[in-house]
C-alpha cells in the first residue's frame, strides 16, 4: 500500500532503465474482473472487519456509499483517464527499511489501535467513542480493500496512487469528527479517565500521521514519482 497499511515498501520500486517490463493485460477492465474476486488474506480481513463494523449499524450510509462510489469511479479513472498503456512499475526500491517502519507504525497507529479501542468501548459501553472511531477504520479498511485490488489488476501507476489519496483526504474529515467528539466528552461518559485520555490521544494521533502521510508523502513525494514513471514510460513506448 502507499500512504495505508499495505506493503508498497516491497511492492514497489524505481524502475531500472534495463529492466524489461512485465507483461499486462491491455484492458484494465479485464484484469480487474478476474482478480478482483482473489482476496489476499490481509484484503479478507479487512473486509470482514468492515462487515462487522457494516452491521453494526454504526457505519453511516454515506460512508457506505462512498466505499460503492470509489469502486466505480476508480476504474473510470482508470479506463479514461490513466489507462494501462504501460505495465504499472516499482515506485519505491524493494526492502526500503524505512518505508516499511513507517508503514508498521501506521498500521498500528491507524488500525490495530482502533481497533483495540472500539473492542475494549464495548465493555466499557462507551457509545459514542466507538461511533466517533468507526468511521476512520472502516474506511481504512476499505482502503486497504481498494489498494489491494488496484495492484492486483494491475492499473497503471497514477490510478493506484489515487486509490490512498483519495480515502486519505475522505478520512482526515472523519478524523476531525473524531477528534471533536472525544474533546466533548466528560470522564463520567466513558467510565474512566484512563480511557477518555485514551481515546484523545489516539484520536490526535491518527489526525497528525494522517495529515502527515497526506500533506509531507502521498501529495508531493508520492503522486510525483507516480506519474513520472508513468509519462516515462508512455514516452519509451511511443519511441520504440
Amino acid at each position: 500500500m502507499s500512504g495505508g497499511v499495505g506493503s508498497v515498501a516491497g511492492d514497489m520500486r524505481l524502475p531500472d532503465d534495463n529492466e524489461p517490463h512485465a507483461s499486462s493485460p491491455a484492458n484494465p477492465l479485464e484484469s480487474a474482473s478476474r482478480k478482483f474476486h482473489i482476496l489476499s488474506f490481509r484484503q479478507l480481513n479487512v473486509l470482514a472487519i468492515m462487515i462487522v463494523l457494516g452491521a453494526s449499524g454504526m457505519v453511516s450510509p454515506y460512508d457506505l456509499a462512498f466505499f460503492f462510489f470509489s469502486i466505480v469511479y476508480t476504474i473510470v479513472i482508470a479506463r479514461i483517464a490513466f489507462p494501462s498503456s504501460v505495465p504499472p512499475v516499482r515506485v519505491f526500491r524493494k526492502g526500503n527499511k524505512l518505508l516499511g517502519a513507517y508503514m508498521a507504525v501506521a498500521a498500528l497507529v491507524g488500525l490495530i489501535l482502533p481497533i483495540i479501542y472500539i473492542v475494549e468501548g464495548v465493555v466499557d459501553g462507551d457509545q459514542e467513542g466507538m461511533k466517533a472511531a468507526v468511521p476512520h477504520l472502516f474506511l481504512l479498511c476499505a482502503q486497504v480493500l481498494m489498494e489491494g485490488w488496484s495492484y492486483s489488476s494491475q492499473f497503471s501507476t497514477p490510478t493506484q496512487a489515487f486509490v490512498p489519496i483519495f480515502y486519505n483526504t475522505k478520512r482526515v474529515f472523519s478524523i476531525v469528527d473524531w477528534v471533536h467528539a472525544e474533546l466533548s466528552k466528560e470522564s463520567g461518559d466513558v467510565g474512566s479517565v484512563l480511557r477518555l485520555s485514551i481515546g484523545r490521544g489516539l484520536a490526535f494521533a491518527n489526525l497528525a500521521l494522517w495529515c502527515f502521510n497526506l500533506f509531507c508523502f502521498l501529495l508531493p513525494v508520492y503522486l510525483p514519482r507516480t506519474m513520472k514513471v508513468y509519462f516515462l514510460g508512455n514516452k519509451e513506448k511511443k519511441g520504440a
